[in-house]
């Protein structure tokens, strides 16, 4: 059976991850360092999981037990790569599918993001998301879920 995996800390789709879940009967863990602390949802199939404060701790845990028929929830490009290559498949909360088609480019460019930021070239964050953003991330979390349950 399928899980989903969420790496909450700054995840702004819960309640859309809860919504496919909850019709599918999949279990959630919330992975979060606990430096922002995360209302529980009160959902049987729920589960919160609080590790050691550190820049990868989550992701680690994440990573170490996540398996082929399982879906990562993350903005973390890293993470998602770690994710593929245990043959699991992860979603960014944009609705943007990774791959092994798409995820060497997106690694490539996040290290010229970074130094661009260190440099001081770019600032700020994401946009806010919109409705049709989280739209875009409920069909892409069916979608991919309903790939895993099938075993594709």
């Amino acid at each position: 059976m399928s899980e989903i995996y969420v790496d909450a800390d700054a995840c702004p789709v819960r309640d859309e991850v809860y919504k496919v879940a909850g019709r599918l009967g999949l279990v959630v863990h919330l992975v979060s360092n606990g430096s922002r602390p995360i209302r529980p949802s009160g959902l049987p199939n729920v589960r919160s999981v609080i590790v050691a404060e550190g820049a990868d701790a989550a992701d680690d845990w994440i990573a170490e037990r996540i398996e082929a028929a399982d879906v990562c929830v993350t903005n973390d490009i890293p993470l998602a790569s770690r994710c593929l290559a245990r043959g699991a498949r992860a979603l960014a909360s944009n609705g943007k599918i990774w791959s092994g088609d798409n995820i060497g480019n997106a690694l490539a460019g996040r290290a010229v993001a970074q130094h661009l930021r260190e440099s001081g070239f770019m600032t700020g964050g994401p946009a806010p998301m919109s409705k049709g953003d989280k739209s875009k991330f409920l069909s892409a979390l069916d979608t991919l879920v309903q790939a895993a349950l099938r075993g594709r």
